[in-house]
């Protein structure tokens, strides 16, 4: 790269930086830092523990900005003065290498700027994931075990706890239903790009003719909710039931009679849980998770009244697919709502599906 070409790349991440500064208000967030630290010296601090966990996780979130900003423009500093040592005294190699580093300096500069796109009201909450085979019996309860793998492989690599709610086993192999609990800052956030229908075209491994089969499954994303919210629900509409988990035991979930379903009668919205052993902590988990379900039915109904004011018409069902994963005639995946594809299949089935997330991310400004 000639060193004109990295002045004026270095001159676009410089305003980068300034405008990111004015919108992250470093000055307010910095003293925020300061407060919940005095917080979290105070005495009593850990007696009450889900407070203490929520003092701990806004901190540790408003640092992660703070000190990754400092951290891009400490890399700022060094590769300007890169290029100053460069014009008093020309080295082919030292040229090169700032080549390098000033692509690397950008791709971190592009993802702190998607996470600054997540500045919706929840974003930086857990996030539930539902996921739901379609129609077709054990292909499609096949293909949801290969999604249900995706995400937990994402949410791996991304330093996220993943936690089993609900596991309904498929009657051959794979899953009907799972619910997740994806634990991180910014989950919901970077998860909510992921809801909608997911197709899959493949030469069946269950067909002995070889033909070829297409596979639905669907995705719920919802932030998680630990009492942080004001959702009124009354008794009276709740139906609850008890019954044995159909889980698989110690590798998803505790396979007891203590598993809860609650129904919300006037939505028919219908929760469960049987991760824990306890009725009563299943019970108070579930209603959590109805509470994440009403909101995000309350913002769906609010998405279909935008569209029906703007004349928009979007089918909903399962030819409504956002996404298709092709393995056969050819190998590629499509988001269809950005155009972003891959031919790297084995990849993304491996939870590298951040260039589908970004799109969308950014999709949602331009």
């Amino acid at each position: 790269m000639e060193l004109s070409d990295v002045r004026n790349e270095l001159d676009k991440t410089a305003k980068k930086l300034v405008d990111f500064r004015g919108s992250l208000d470093l000055e307010n967030k910095e003293a925020r830092i300061q407060e919940l630290d005095e917080v979290m010296s105070e005495p009593g601090f850990w007696d009450n523990q889900d407070t203490a966990q929520k003092v701990i996780s806004e901190s540790n979130a408003l640092k992660d900005v703070v000190e990754e900003y400092k951290e891009l423009t400490d890399a700022q500093e060094n590769l300007e003065m890169t290029l100053e040592l460069l014009r008093e005294e020309f080295d082919e190699e030292m040229q090169e290498d700032l080549g390098g580093e000033l692509k690397e300096f950008k791709k971190q500069l592009e993802a702190f700027e998607l996470q600054m796109l997540l500045s919706d009201e929840f974003d930086q909450n857990n996030a539930v994931l539902e996921l739901h085979s379609g129609a077709g019996g054990t292909e499609s309860q096949d293909w949801a075990s290969m999604l249900l793998r995706m995400y937990t492989r994402w949410a791996e690599q991304h330093g996220f706890k993943v936690e089993t709610i609900d596991y309904q086993a498929g009657d051959e192999a794979g899953v009907k239903s799972v619910t997740l609990s994806i634990k991180g800052h910014n989950a919901y956030g970077y998860l909510k790009a992921e809801k909608g229908v997911h197709r899959l075209v493949r030469i069946s491994p269950f067909d002995s003719s070889g033909r070829r089969h297409t596979s639905f499954s669907s995705i719920e994303v919802m932030p998680e909710f630990d009492g942080d919210i004001d959702i009124e629900i009354r008794t009276e509409d709740l139906k609850i039931d008890t019954y044995r988990s159909s889980g698989a035991g110690g590798q998803h979930v505790n396979v007891t009679d203590s598993a809860v379903r609650i129904t919300h009668l006037p939505t028919g919205a219908v929760v469960t849980c049987q991760t824990e052993r306890s009725q009563i902590k299943n019970r108070e988990r579930a209603m959590n998770l109805l509470k994440s379900r009403l909101y995000q039915i309350k913002v769906e109904e609010e998405e279909a009244r935008l569209l029906e004011i703007r004349g928009d018409q979007k089918e909903i069902g399962w030819g409504s697919q956002i996404r298709s994963y092709v393995f056969h005639p050819y190998s590629m995946v499509k988001d269809h709502r950005t155009d972003a594809e891959t031919g790297n299949v084995g990849a993304v089935m491996d939870g590298e599906i951040d260039l589908f997330i970004n799109a969308y991310l950014r999709s949602r400004i331009s």
